[in-house]
């Protein structure tokens, strides 16, 4: 089989083309290549017994094309693209990726507004919280609808919904596939320096679609989450946002409500750009999460993350970030474990994008992950490191 160029070696070719006008105004196709290397890619566990491979790397093709169509005053949006990704060493794992979105942000005079659409993706589940060898494809579809009257010039009134569905491939993952339905309502005060400050009501049905089955009984794993929160977008300063969905939760189950929980739930952006070429944002939550795992099947996510980029010329580009998230897991009712019910990940990032040409986008980017905690899920501690580098050119 022919192999696919080298994310460097297409850049080069593609950065010595003389620049041409783009293909369209509205879908701008595009291509990547790329390659990643990963010192742990099944995040196995720091005592694995020696000759289990642990480093892979993978090779992705994409393609597919960028969609944006003003009509009037409406908006059209989305993507659709198409991947191959293969491994050298665990080539059971290679698979097809597909993501596709579509937007449509819709006005109707001056009072209403809103947005329709939905995704599509299919891509490899991780391995973070199951490690085995064997391909699981997890498949999400979203879709969503939200319209807003602003009933004064100072005022708005907004109502929205939307479904998520996740569809797993390996059968034993099965009992996690799953469908939330989001509705919620809300106001915001709209204040003329262009700062928003509002409250929204929200109501998530979660229904796992395969119950799991305990003997002769089938545990139902559905649960209902009712949230009131703060809903604020402050324009503290031309270098300054803060950004605020937080406010109360509470989760409830018809059967083992000792799984029930409530209290904090949300999260916070604070967004400063001291510099024209220089940004930070720093994020913080406390979550209710889902988890990817047959012993347990969600958890209380608590964390923070600080993300940095540095435009270092017109085409050259600087990243880095750090993160650190804490999980409180709720094991299975039929699971029988003593110790702690909890997890610390730290994530760390650096990188490079160099643009050489309008069409043509270089990147390399260095990752390390870290984990410590309880062996619960089947993971207690491991340490992962790789690179990627990719290259991306528009048509």
């Amino acid at each position: 089989m022919r192999k696919l160029p080298t994310p460097l070696a297409l850049a080069a070719a593609l950065a010595c083309c003389p620049a041409q006008a783009d293909i369209s105004d509205t879908i701008k196709p595009f291509i990547t290549v790329g390659s990643t290397y990963d010192n742990n890619l099944l995040r196995l566990p720091d005592n694995t017994p020696p000759g289990v491979q642990r480093s892979d790397r993978a090779t992705q093709a994409q393609a597919g094309f960028l969609l944006e169509r003003p009509i009037g005053r409406q908006r059209l949006t989305g993507h659709a693209k198409l991947s191959r990704v293969t491994f050298d060493h665990y080539s059971q794992l290679d698979y097809n990726g597909k993501d596709f979105s579509l937007d449509w942000a819709w006005v109707l005079g001056n009072q209403f507004d809103g947005n329709i659409g939905g995704s599509y993706q299919q891509v490899l589940t991780p391995f973070n919280d199951y490690h085995v060898e064997q391909r699981n494809l997890r498949t999400q579809r979203h879709m969503y609808a939200n319209g807003g009257w602003r009933i004064h010039p100072s005022w708005r009134v907004r109502a929205g919904f939307q479904r998520d569905r996740f569809d797993y491939e390996l059968g034993v993952q099965a009992l996690n596939n799953r469908k939330e339905d989001l509705s919620e309502a809300g106001i915001d005060y709209l204040a003329a320096s262009g700062s928003r400050v509002g409250l929204v009501a929200r109501k998530i049905k979660g229904s796992f679609l395969n119950p799991l089955r305990i003997g002769t009984t089938f545990l139902d794993q559905n649960y209902d989450q009712d949230e009131l929160k703060a809903n604020i977008n402050w324009l503290y300063s031309d270098i300054t946002q803060l950004q605020v969905l937080a406010g109360y939760a509470r989760r409830k189950h018809a059967t083992f409500t000792e799984r029930d929980t409530s209290g904090l739930n949300g999260r916070v952006t604070l967004k400063w750009n001291p510099r024209v070429k220089l940004r930070f944002k720093a994020d913080a939550w406390r979550e209710f999460a889902a988890v990817e795992s047959v012993v347990v099947n969600q958890s209380i996510n608590k964390g923070a993350s600080l993300n940095a980029s540095w435009d270092i010329s017109a085409k050259l580009q600087a990243n880095a970030g750090v993160r650190r998230e804490k999980r409180n897991f709720e094991k299975m009712p039929y699971v029988t474990f003593d110790g702690d019910h909890n997890d610390t990940v730290r994530s760390t990032n650096v990188g490079l994008v160099y643009q050489p040409t309008r069409k043509v986008q270089l990147s390399a980017t260095a990752f390390k992950d870290r984990r410590t905690g309880t062996p619960l899920i089947g993971t207690g501690n491991y340490r992962a490191k790789g690179v990627s580098l990719m290259a991306t050119v528009q048509f």
